[in-house]
């Protein structure tokens, strides 16, 4: 997907953040993506990308402190909480 558009690709992440297999993932992910998405490089992109394709369980464990995500998502998981708890 590397031909692909940057305004397709922030979409379709958007639609995946929306689109979980629970409800409390819907919700924190699809307020990340609508605050942090646009302002992402390349690079973040993808570890997002990466993140979306985890099974929401774990993400839920990860995102609310309850176990460690690995390493390679630990800075995202912490974004991801931050604005959870935030509210913004």
């Amino acid at each position: 997907m590397s031909d692909e558009p940057r305004e397709h690709r922030l979409k379709r992440l958007s639609m995946r953040s929306m689109r979980r297999g629970i409800k409390e993932m819907d919700i924190i992910l699809s307020r990340y993506a609508e605050t942090r998405l646009a302002a992402m490089d390349d690079g973040t992109l993808g570890t997002y990308e990466s993140l979306l394709s985890e099974n929401d369980q774990d993400l839920y464990q990860w995102v609310t402190g309850q176990v460690a995500p690995p390493p390679r998502f630990a800075d995202l998981v912490s974004d991801i909480s931050g604005v959870a708890c935030s509210g913004k």
